[in-house]
């Protein structure tokens, strides 16, 4: 492929230089190589413009650049080198990306899934339900990737464009016929997604996080906006929104507007709900109204929030042209997600669950759904959370509320702390979390608050180890160390046992 039909379709300033083969896309320096594009753009914590001359001492082929001097300067450099000066560094990444891949995306039938809280779940069930109908499919999230049956490590929720394309390959070269996608809010904001047409968009719900990033919850909704605004280049087929949301509404008249076809969903209110729905800790069942009819559903998960991804994840499939049948056996075949609402059993009286919650709504839910359980065993609720280094800090004091509020007792500790201070963390969660006037206990070491949070527990009661979910590491000053919240724990009802105390 030439440089010529890498770039064509993008924004160019001005070029020097005659067309050349190319051999490979990059937008990382450390991985130019002879024949390589190097794509030079500014990004959030550097810019890869300071590594074109090294990225041309490594014999790429071709550098497309968001920088003006750059151009200049490798121009007069090197007066035969081919370069192109860009519009938008990123926007030209996923299209120069997608064109050298063979634009998988255009061969695969694709659905997103934004918002703050439930985008794993709703992928890992709708990616179940499409699998279970026979569908080879591309998944793509925070816990892990799938392509065609095979499982990858996920090192990022949405990769950048040229990694997600060349994933996308993989993908189509390996049979698969569909793709569904958690699509970050960073990611949408930096145009990680740029050019890709969605059959599908998903909305799931929006409450407070990342705000270190986007600053304001309006810059945050704007970027959930553009999977549905037709910003990207193009708007979804098919919109499903969660009605029951203050944002629902806005962003279905949003969808409309760019042209995409609408269906709700909620509680009481959508095209899609869910009517005598009964729950305990071991699954739920619930009656799917539909357009298409209705259809009895029997799940392993649980709570009111996985009604709202259950919901989610059945409009889905039917935009994808599923019948509520196949829904109906797909949904029955999905035994967990890891890390939401994940049960930890070596024998115990009590109940521990292993959940993602990581913001004071998702805290606020979780509790909620605990105490429904709780209510008919006379137990207690005991929760343990901490609060992530270098994220938003206002949202600290929020968590903590809401964990005391909904709990009986709370061990505040740490989560993935980061370059902070552990202690300087915990006592920005204080505040929030003594105000409730709920005991609790505040550990810095997770390991031995796990163990502190279970030795609490007696018969009936359900002990949440909140915030880190899926993940198996711990991050804090600069070192990752191996961590598992349901290792831990597994190994504390081990200890627990052994010592004959229950």
């Amino acid at each position: 492929m030439t440089f010529n039909d890498v770039i064509a379709g993008i924004e160019i300033v001005r070029r020097r230089g005659t067309d050349t083969e190319i051999a490979g896309v990059e937008y990382d320096s450390r991985r130019v190589g002879p024949g390589s594009l190097f794509v030079a753009m500014q990004g959030e914590t550097t810019d890869g413009n300071r590594y074109a001359g090294k990225a041309i001492e490594l014999g790429v082929a071709a550098i497309l650049t968001d920088s003006a001097e750059a151009f200049d300067d490798i121009a007069r450099l090197h007066p035969e080198f081919p370069i192109a000066e860009i519009a938008h560094g990123r926007n030209a990444l996923a299209l120069a990306s997608a064109s050298f891949f063979g634009h998988p995306e255009r061969k695969l039938k694709l659905t997103g899934i934004t918002g703050t809280n439930g985008k794993t779940t709703t992928a890992f069930l709708l990616d179940a339900i499409l699998n279970h109908a026979g569908r080879k499919t591309v998944l793509v999230g925070t816990i892990e990737y799938h392509v065609a049956g095979s499982v990858r490590p996920s090192p990022h929720t949405t990769p950048e464009s040229r990694d997600l394309l060349e994933l996308l390959r993989e993908g189509v070269d390996a049979g698969a016929s569909e793709a569904v996608m958690e699509v970050s809010s960073h990611a949408l904001a930096q145009g990680r997604v740029y050019g890709i047409a969605y059959d599908v968009a998903i909305f799931t719900n929006l409450t407070r996080d990342h705000l270190d990033f986007h600053r304001t919850m309006d810059n945050y909704f704007a970027a959930k906006r553009r999977l549905f605004d037709g910003s990207l280049l193009h708007p979804p087929r098919e919109a499903v929104i969660n009605i029951d949301d203050p944002h629902g509404a806005e962003l279905a008249t949003v969808a409309r507007e760019a042209g995409a076809e609408v269906f709700s969903y909620g509680l009481n209110a959508g095209e899609f709900r869910a009517e005598r729905a009964q729950m305990s800790a071991s699954g739920m069942t619930f009656t799917l109204q539909s357009p298409y009819g209705q259809v009895e559903v029997r799940t392993r998960l649980t709570g009111k929030v996985n009604v709202y991804n259950l919901l989610a994840a059945c409009a889905a499939a039917t935009a994808r042209g599923l019948s509520l049948e196949e829904i109906r056996s797909g949904v029955a075949a999905l035994a967990c997600v890891p890390g939401r609402f994940q049960t930890v059993d070596e024998g115990q009286p009590f109940t521990v669950v292993v959940d993602y919650a990581h913001t004071d709504d998702a805290l606020r839910n979780l509790t909620a759904l605990a105490r429904e359980f709780v209510t008919t065993t006379g137990g207690k609720v005991i929760t343990l959370f901490g609060c992530g280094g270098d994220r938003d800090r206002a949202k600290r004091p929020l968590m903590g509320k809401a964990a005391g509020e909904g709990s009986d007792f709370v061990v505040l500790t740490s989560d993935n702390p980061r370059s902070e201070d552990p202690q300087a963390i915990l006592q920005d969660a204080l505040p929030g979390l003594a105000a409730t006037h709920t005991r609790y206990a505040v550990e810095a070491d997770r390991a031995v608050a796990i163990r502190l949070a279970i030795h609490e527990a007696k018969a009936g009661d359900i002990v949440l180890l909140a915030g880190k979910g899926h993940e198996k590491t711990q991050t804090m000053q600069g070192k990752t160390i191996p961590f598992d919240d349901a290792e831990v724990a597994a190994a504390a009802l081990r200890e627990l046992r052994s010592q004959g105390s229950r």
